[in-house]
């Protein structure tokens, strides 16, 4: 497979030049002009952050993505999942208050903003694969499925699970219905902490299996009768069901890949990387530390893999921030020359990149062009 090219602008701006008009400049670069917008609908598929958490991917530069579409024709809408976890993305209210709480709304993102695994994170496609190791059957949110067009727009950071998030971090983990994002972390099925629970019996409610029973109070699941779908984690209101059984760190890795692909095989789609304030942690902590290096820039291409793979690249070649958990891992020693690994030592990224270039997704091997 011959190189993939991966398109690059630096965080340089100039009097009367934003980085804003970079992105697009970027985006017009790396062909993005060259899809078939034309009456299509484009899923512009971003994180709009947990409340509390400001690293995350502004809104100003979602807008710029909008735009572009809308001037070749097309029908944007930003869109992201339910969360899996607890928290105030878990259901679809909270997820759009919490993006626009975060100031992601139609006037700031020139377009809509949809949920696309609906209300309890339950509306989804069930897209069959086939050549996977794992997934055999992935659960998408419905809206996006429902796209022409996928674009991702992605803050490039660290993550405990997969080392970074990045192009395949956001299409893959983050497309997933509550069930597909189960299939993706878990080996097991949710379970009920009595001290939390408040029996009010909305979960049974909410669970087409029967699965769930109630003894002084507290709810009870049935393991051989529930399918893992998670509904009951959305729609219980006081964090009392939680996953459990996490997958081995290599299986979720090759899990993740493998939503990736269930998401863009037979679409068109373009992605964006923008590699600044790289925390150490997800987006989806309602918080964030001090990035881990210097900003770099922002990243572009129609492939994923050498998308993601140039921005490792370029982020191991930056000096650790002075004060940041890698410059403190370093400082005790820590010989790893891979930021990432350093962060978090029992994940490889590497092992996600492998799989998804044996699902032809893309290749890791790329051609740097500088705009």
């Amino acid at each position: 497979m011959e190189k993939s090219k991966v398109y690059f602008t630096n965080m340089r701006a100039p009097r009367n030049v934003s980085m804003l008009h970079k992105l697009d400049k970027l985006m017009t670069a790396a062909g993005f002009n060259d899809i078939d917008f034309e009456k299509k609908f484009a899923a512009i598929k971003i994180h709009f952050g947990e409340p509390g958490n400001l690293s995350f991917v502004r809104p100003n530069y979602a807008k710029v993505v909008a735009d572009r579409v809308k001037a070749l024709g097309g029908l944007p809408f930003l869109t992201d999942c339910n969360t899996l976890y607890p928290g105030r993305r878990k259901h679809g209210l909270e997820h759009l208050e919490s993006a626009q709480e975060n100031g992601f709304n139609p006037t700031t993102c020139g377009c809509q903003i949809i949920i696309a695994d609906g209300l309890k994170g339950t509306d989804e496609t069930i897209v069959p694969l086939t050549g996977t190791t794992y997934i055999k059957e992935a659960k998408i949110g419905h809206a996006i499925m429902d796209a022409d067009v996928v674009i991702s727009l992605n803050h490039f950071k660290g993550h405990g699970g997969s080392g970074f998030g990045g192009a395949i971090k956001n299409i893959g983990m983050g497309c997933g219905s509550r069930a597909g994002k189960m299939e993706q972390h878990c080996d097991g099925k949710p379970e009920v902490n009595p001290e939390v629970c408040r029996g009010c019996r909305a979960c049974a409610k909410a669970c087409a299996h029967d699965a769930i029973s109630f003894a002084d109070k507290k709810a009870s699941i049935d393991h051989s009768k529930c399918v893992g779908c998670g509904r009951c984690i959305g729609t219980c209101n006081f964090d009392a069901i939680h996953n459990h059984g996490d997958a081995d760190r290599d299986s979720f890795l090759m899990r993740m890949a493998e939503y990736t692909y269930a998401v863009l095989k037979d679409r068109p789609a373009f992605h964006i990387n923008l590699v600044m304030q790289v925390s150490p942690d997800c987006d989806c902590f309602s918080g964030n530390d001090l990035p881990i290096i210097p900003d770099v820039g922002i990243f572009a291409s129609f492939d994923p893999v050498a998308l993601d793979r140039a921005c490792a690249d370029a982020c191991n070649k930056m000096p650790p921030m002075p004060g940041s958990v890698l410059d403190e891992r370093h400082k005790d020693g820590c010989s790893c020359h891979d930021h990432f690994q350093s962060i978090a030592p029992s994940t490889s990224w590497k092992i996600c990149l492998d799989h998804c270039e044996k699902l032809g997704l893309g290749t890791q091997e790329y051609e740097l062009i500088t705009v």
